[in-house]
């Protein structure tokens, strides 16, 4: 996976630069490159993309009829670029590159919290606001419930993970009988 990161990170900063150029609203900006990574995830739209039968105007056409927000001048030149480089499928990685810098600039971070059990939203928040003084970042939750992890909490934030769950307690516990 860090390959595809790798090759998606120069067009995700690319059209993060021409989002602040743009002096649009880099909300609207993120939006639209979500949707543009959903509509190139789906199986359909990849195997379409792929089909040798089509050439690059064909594909471009076919991917921006997908597309239901507006396209800027900006946004279809992007779209152009990547069907021409054969990189549109990029377009998952090349959206979670552009959350991180559009994150990085405003000083925030997704926080991808696993929990053995449904989190009340007074519990979400608690834990956000702790996790928030430890990496000194606004934080954004994204919490799922994994029941392997038998108790406790599993948070990403970045590359950084904190995994205090019963599950990595005893894998701990293993491999230190094991060693």
């Amino acid at each position: 996976m860090a390959e595809l990161s790798t090759i998606a990170r120069p067009y995700a900063e690319a059209l993060f630069a021409a989002a602040l150029d743009d002096q649009a609203n880099l909300e609207s900006w993120s939006s639209l490159v979500s949707e543009l990574a959903a509509v190139a995830s789906l199986g359909d739209v990849r195997e379409a993309l792929t089909d040798p039968r089509l050439n690059a105007a064909q594909r471009i056409e076919l991917f921006s009829s997908l597309i239901k927000t507006p396209l800027t001048p900006w946004a279809k030149n992007f779209i152009e670029l990547l069907v021409d480089n054969k990189r549109v499928l990029l377009l998952p990685e090349i959206a979670q590159e552009f959350e991180t810098l559009k994150n990085q600039r405003e000083g925030s971070a997704l926080a991808q919290i696993t929990s053995a059990f449904e989190l009340s939203d007074e519990q979400v928040r608690d834990l956000v606001t702790g996790l928030e003084k430890k990496f000194g970042l606004k934080l954004k939750p994204s919490v799922t419930v994994d029941r392997a992890l038998i108790g406790g909490v599993r948070v990403v934030v970045g590359d950084q993970v904190l995994d205090t769950s019963v599950q990595a307690r005893l894998t701990g516990m293993r491999d230190a009988l094991v060693a």
